[in-house]
């Protein structure tokens, strides 16, 4: 009987184990987000947002492609000339932006004060999307 229980058990901990293991492999994320700066605060953004790429990278949280970051004017009704940043990123897995560590979390706290709501839209607009082609 006590032959029958460890077998059991150390079968239920393999399984466990390549269970855990399944589970802990990278699921990589690529993110389009809009940054609705602020007047007069777009050349402090460009350089946060730049300041949380490098520490992100740093830490290993971002992937080295796809990134780009563009800068623009707004074209929508009332927000026409205003400036906006668009970055594409791609998380080393998706389930970092909701765990995000201290460092990374202190860097969005200053981005949320140099952005704005547009457009019924917030001042940070993250989509999720697929790349097609690199």
């Amino acid at each position: 009987m006590k032959i029958a229980t460890f077998v059991s058990v150390s079968l239920a901990l393999a399984l466990a184990g390549a269970a855990g293991a399944q589970t802990k492999k990278d699921v990589p994320e690529t993110v389009h987000i809009t940054y609705h700066a602020k007047a007069g605060a777009e050349a402090a953004l460009e350089k946060i947002i730049l300041r949380q790429w490098q520490v992100a990278r740093k830490m290993n949280l971002l992937n080295a492609t796809p990134h780009v970051l563009v800068r623009g004017q707004e074209k929508n009704d009332g927000d026409t000339g205003k400036t906006v940043f668009i970055e594409v990123a791609e998380w080393r897995d998706e389930n970092i932006p909701d765990h995000a560590p201290p460092e990374i979390q202190e860097i969005w706290k200053e981005m949320n004060g140099l952005v704005e709501r547009r457009n019924g839209r917030p001042g940070i607009d993250f989509v999720q999307v697929a790349v097609v082609f690199k």
